[in-house]
């Protein structure tokens, strides 16, 4: 059996789409499917399920003590569940979620030598200050922007402090990441999602302001990364089972989010027509104005797969899934 937490959510259930392409269908699926967060949990758990082969669903709280009593039977742990919104300040509800949660599922992987995979963020990276390498020697010294990615860190930062460990664990800094099954993240989904929104609606398009002098207004620059690419490495890694580390999981090129609107104009056959909002100030001192992934880690241990460009991705994710009512993937 291979275990999926998170598998109501978007990247997760991009990846057992992926699984069940190459016919695994013993899936463990893990989520809070009791109904103790949103409404909008219950309503993603039908829709993103929508055509998937699993073997059965497990709650959230359920999970550490089902993991303990089928650990024989556990091929495989992606842990891919988490609280994403970096606009919440609640530092309890990520030690809770994001950190403590993790910790007891590190626990129970490294007692029964079970493979795990785990979330990791770019937003540990923060102003990206000491860069955007993978390097475990940087991770104690970097200062992320919010509560959330602070989690990330923290977590990352334990990780490597643990004598016991998985016999294979890899934890992904996913960086920003865009495809289908993000419909219900609202104002936490994708810059490509929010475009197509917009530009359907509007035939135009809002970003935000540059308030950096160093940045001109939609020249931010971000590591945009198509959803299927990140259910790749994940095939990958469940494969390789060694050289255990943290990677960074982009695509190793950053663009504008000029370019990104221009290119959602494109796969909507529309004339690009762009105005700047100033950004919202509850963020504006934690934006991020720059990323990009090191990939060379990932790549020295042998992945070797091609990345969408940021054109073919969103070209891909308008035509075959946003057009199509929203279609899941």
């Amino acid at each position: 059996m291979i275990v999926i937490t998170g598998a109501a959510g978007f990247i997760a259930s991009c990846l057992i789409t992926r699984l069940n392409n190459d016919r695994f269908f013993d899936l463990i699926l893990v989520d809070d499917f009791d109904g103790n967060s949103t409404s909008a949990t219950h309503e993603k758990t039908g829709v993103n399920f929508e055509g998937k082969k699993f073997l059965r669903k497990v709650d959230r709280t359920q999970f550490p003590e089902w993991l303990i009593e089928n650990e024989d039977q556990v091929q495989f742990v992606f842990h891919l569940g988490a609280r994403t919104d970096t606009t919440e300040f609640n530092r309890a509800i990520f030690d809770e979620l994001n950190l403590n949660y993790s910790k007891r599922i590190w626990q129970i992987c490294a007692e029964f030598a079970i493979p795990l995979v785990y979330a990791s963020s770019a937003a540990t990276y923060g102003n990206g200050e000491f860069g955007y390498k993978d390097d475990h020697a940087l991770i104690p010294s970097l200062v992320p922007l919010n509560p959330y990615g602070d989690s990330k860190n923290e977590f990352d930062i334990w990780v490597l402090q643990q004598k016991e460990s998985p016999f294979f664990w890899a934890g992904l800094k996913f960086f920003n990441v865009y495809g289908p099954n993000e419909y219900h993240k609202e104002r936490m989904a994708s810059v490509v999602f929010h475009a197509y929104r917009q530009i359907s609606q509007s035939s135009k398009m809002k970003l935000f302001r540059s308030h950096n002098p160093n940045f001109s207004d939609g020249g931010q620059m971000r590591d945009f990364v198509y959803v299927k690419d990140v259910a790749e490495v994940c095939m990958f890694l469940m494969h390789h089972r060694k050289n255990s580390a943290i990677y960074n999981l982009g695509s190793g090129k950053a663009r504008t989010f000029l370019d990104l609107a221009n290119a959602t104009f494109s796969a909507l056959n529309i004339a690009p027509e762009v105005e700047f909002v100033d950004t919202p100030i509850d963020i504006r001192d934690k934006y991020q104005y720059f990323t990009e992934a090191d990939m060379h880690k990932l790549i020295s241990i042998g992945y070797s797969t091609p990345f969408h460009s940021l054109e073919e991705g969103i070209h891909d994710y308008v035509t075959q899934h946003l057009q199509k009512n929203y279609r899941i993937y």
